[in-house]
């Protein structure tokens, strides 16, 4: 539950800031990335011909039949929590039918590029509101550990897919460093993570790409970091393993405490020099394999 509502909201902000920061709204080279991003082509041009601003946010928006779309994640996320309603509290059921109410309502009418901002801040403030109902209301037992660990590892994961497609893309050619076109884009970047803000606390001046690429993936004070993300997430696995007694952790726990290791020694030995890409997809990679663990050990899911 907690990792398609955290998909949702990353979505949104995706969208959100494609169409705030693109130089031509209706290229297809403006919307192509948010189908890099997920991993859709396959099923994006299966019926879809190109990469429209139109196609791309019909696609992700309301497409029942994607399900990586955002009405998709939010009736995911429902259906976990209607199998878990006797473990959530009142106010997060409630609220998440809300949402997908007022979701589902939504027309092909309201996805025009003139009211897309106020469609994303919809959806990222449901999302919002879900975490805090969550935080204030759900009992601190394992089904608050999984919600957690659940939220966590989905951050780090879209965080280095959104980072691994718009670092390539938006590596600057030799004649536009610095131009405002150039920095434009790398405040998109972070915005699209939240972390521009964040980021300006840290690197007042300047837009430099490995500071960026350094910040997202290593600074520990910034909340949707992957380095931050893994470490909560290691430490929520622990205390499941040691609080509840679950032996199915062990596996997992170990995996996450390999991927954090791996983390610290690649910041040291400087992540910008060693192949990015390859990092990346290597963090993905074992990030699959402890959702895979957790999901065998102590689901009864099959690999």
């Amino acid at each position: 539950m907690a990792r398609y509502m955290e998909r949702a909201e990353n979505l949104a902000r995706i969208i959100d800031v494609t169409e705030t920061f693109a130089r031509d709204r209706h290229s297809p080279d403006q919307w192509l990335p948010i189908v890099e991003i997920n991993s859709d082509m396959p099923r994006f041009l299966a019926s879809r011909n190109q990469a429209t601003a139109e196609a791309v946010i019909d696609f992700y928006v309301l497409d029942p039949d994607n399900p990586t779309s955002m009405i998709s994640a939010v009736r995911m996320a429902r259906e976990n929590a209607r199998m878990l309603r006797h473990l959530i509290s009142t106010e997060m059921w409630t609220h998440l039918n809300v949402f997908y109410n007022e979701l589902a309502g939504l027309a092909p009418a309201d996805l025009k590029l003139s009211d897309l901002s106020r469609l994303c801040m919809m959806v990222k403030e449901h999302c919002q509101t879900h975490t805090g109902i969550t935080e204030g209301t759900l009992y601190r037992d394992q089904v608050w550990s999984f919600h957690e660990l659940g939220r966590q590892l989905e951050r780090a994961d879209q965080t280095t897919r959104l980072l691994d497609i718009k670092y390539h893309r938006l590596l600057p050619s030799p004649d536009s460093v610095g131009s405002a076109v150039d920095v434009g884009e790398w405040n998109a970047l972070l915005r699209s993570a939240a972390g521009y803000h964040a980021f300006r606390r840290v690197h007042p001046r300047g837009m430099h790409p490995a500071r960026v690429a350094d910040f997202l993936l290593f600074n520990r004070r910034f909340p949707r970091s992957v380095t931050e993300c893994v470490y909560q997430a290691a430490e929520t696995m622990a205390g499941l393993s040691a609080g509840f007694n679950l032996e199915g952790c062990k596996a997992a726990l170990e995996s996450i405490g390999a991927l954090r290791d791996f983390l610290v020694a690649r910041r040291s030995a400087g992540a910008m020099n060693l192949g990015l890409h390859e990092f990346l997809d290597s963090v993905q990679s074992r990030i699959v394999d402890i959702t895979d663990s957790l999901g065998e050990n102590l689901f009864g899911h099959e690999g």
